[in-house]
């Protein structure tokens, strides 16, 4: 009974508790804690439940690679005697979705095991948290374009207020500047929805029903002949086909949450103020739903966009691997630091995602999971300083390893997992990629080859401002610009939350297999179609709008 309505509970059970918080009179202020944590352990419990009745070995990509399938109607309108709209609440997850589950239930619970330290509004807080909590699963669920929508939107209100409220002291500026980035990346999204509703429709022989389905986006065959969508409109603007616009503005709109350079200034903002749980959420999870969104949604119902932006794509990537790490190098706050690195990372899960080869996208997708442990990890660190000295300045440190001996054991791990040390799952995921990017400028003419190449110069310059952070904050003299600060080891509670880190970064580093065979079918399946469908339909748009 429970397996039929898994990804429902996955969604409202954290919705339904953090609506009880606001029940919980003040004077038990202790229970939002402990509530907020038994419902993240039973999303765990749901998750690897969902994952031992996953089965990998099913492949392709639309209806039939689907598991755990919920659907029914939910909106449905009539427009005169002939048509009519239809939202339905369809959830569902394949091999492009359940390692972003996973990935989700992991670091919601690190996430809130770091929040043990909030002090302020209780109530308001972990209401929030776990209303964020299910906008993020119901995001990676969610098969309806309008149903996605609506949590990709319904994330922007607790984030908001997460940072505005409970961030640093230029909270404000750095909420409203996240706010309004996204919102307008969501904006370019809200325009493609639209025009793909009014030319999207449900077969039936006796009315047009207009679907927000995204697995009947995928096929052509759905669109209305001459539809601003459809792949026979000759229609064009700035000499562009309309397709090609709307794969651009969902490239955009999913690329400023990845964030892409140069559409990436709000993240070193928003991290530096926000408190470190809700840094370990955003750094951890929400960037993955920029890069999940080009797979789910810009790909899958533009694959020509693929060949025709493709190379820009790629050209993004590398600038977005040297730039972060460049700026990263520049830092002297250990956050910000930290920050531009997950800017650098990101962008080789553009690279991956340019070269549309089976090495690269699994390398993209192990990528965003690799990192969403690894970030967690990198602003957990900065936490554990930052509550003992309220100071992030690398400067203002030395010889942390004398002090702190355990704690410098979790850095170096973390640190060289970061860099790509092999051995490490940080390594495989952009061994992947760049392996792949490599195949693919050789084999197509998607990419260039001086891409990858520059990509693996992101990887000296990574381990260049790492290593110099560990060099002058935790090896050398013993010495700390304050005298009055008291820098004990690592709590219990802290390596509660960096001991499950470092032993699956380790795991997945040493069997990648535990994550890339969730994946491997429906990857396989999902670059033949992005191959063959992309050429077919540039082919068909060039010769229409000749």
């Amino acid at each position: 009974m429970i397996e039929n309505h898994l990804l429902s509970l996955l969604i409202f059970i954290p919705l339904i508790a953090g609506v009880v918080l606001l029940f919980i009179p003040e004077t038990s202020s202790g229970l939002y804690k402990w509530i907020t944590l038994g419902t993240l352990v039973v999303e765990l419990i749901l998750t690897l439940i969902l994952l031992s009745g996953f089965d990998a070995s099913q492949a392709g990509i639309g209806n039939e690679s689907l598991q755990f399938v919920e659907k029914m109607d939910w909106i449905n309108l009539s427009i005169g005697s002939t048509s009519a709209i239809s939202i339905q609440y369809y959830l569902g997850v394949d091999g492009l979705s359940i390692s972003m589950v996973l990935l989700s239930a992991i670091v919601l619970l690190i996430g809130v095991i770091s929040s043990w330290n909030i002090k302020e509004n209780l109530k308001g807080y972990f209401s929030l948290y776990l209303i964020l909590t299910a906008s993020v699963f119901g995001c990676f669920l969610a098969l309806d374009f309008f149903l996605f929508f609506l949590f990709f939107e319904f994330m922007l209100l607790p984030m908001y207020f997460l940072i505005g409220l409970w961030g640093g002291v230029r909270r404000e500026y750095a909420s409203i500047k996240f706010y309004l980035y996204t919102l307008v990346g969501s904006i370019f999204i809200l325009i493609v929805m639209i025009a793909l509703s009014i030319s999207v429709i449900t077969p039936d022989p006796e009315i047009d029903i207009h679907s927000f389905d995204l697995m009947l986006m995928m096929d052509n065959a759905n669109f209305i002949p001459d539809s601003v969508l459809s792949i026979s409109s000759s229609d064009t603007l700035l000499g562009l086909s309309y397709r090609l616009w709307a794969f651009l503005f969902v490239l955009i709109g999913f690329a400023i949450k990845l964030p892409a350079v140069p559409i990436h200034t709000w993240l070193p903002d928003a991290h530096v103020e926000a408190p470190t749980p809700i840094s370990v959420v955003l750094a951890g999870i929400l960037l993955k739903i920029g890069g999940y969104g080009f797979y789910r949604i810009a790909y899958s119902i533009f694959p020509e966009g693929a060949y025709y932006f493709g190379w820009w794509i790629g050209l993004f990537g590398i600038i977005a691997i040297i730039y972060g790490a460049l700026v990263a190098m520049a830092q002297s706050d250990l956050k910000r630091l930290i920050a531009y690195s997950s800017v650098s990372h990101m962008g080789f899960v553009m690279l991956g995602l340019a070269a549309i080869t089976t090495q690269s996208i699994s390398g993209s997708i192990f990528q965003m999971f690799s990192h969403g442990l690894i970030s967690v990890a990198l602003f957990l660190i900065t936490g554990v300083i930052y509550d003992r000295t309220k100071d992030r300045e690398i400067s203002n440190y030395s010889g942390l390893a004398a002090a702190m001996p355990y704690f410098t054991v979790i850095v170096l791990i973390t640190f060289f997992a970061s860099l790509g040390l092999p051995g490490f799952s940080g390594f495989i995921a952009e061994f992947l990629v760049l392996a792949g990017a490599f195949d693919g400028a050789m084999s197509s003419e998607v990419i260039a080859i001086f891409m990858p190449i520059v990509g693996v110069l992101g990887l000296v310059l990574g381990a260049a401002y790492f290593l110099w952070t560990l060099q002058r904050m935790f090896f050398g003299k013993y010495w700390i610009k304050n005298e009055e600060w008291t820098l004990p080891d690592l709590t219990t509670r802290e390596y509660i939350m960096f001991v499950p880190l470092v032993v699956m970064i380790f795991a997945f580093g040493i069997f990648p297999g535990l994550i890339l065979d969730l994946s491997n079918e429906t990857i396989m399946s999902f670059v033949e179609f992005v191959q063959e469908q992309g050429k077919q339909n540039m082919t068909l748009i060039l010769e229409n709008t000749k």
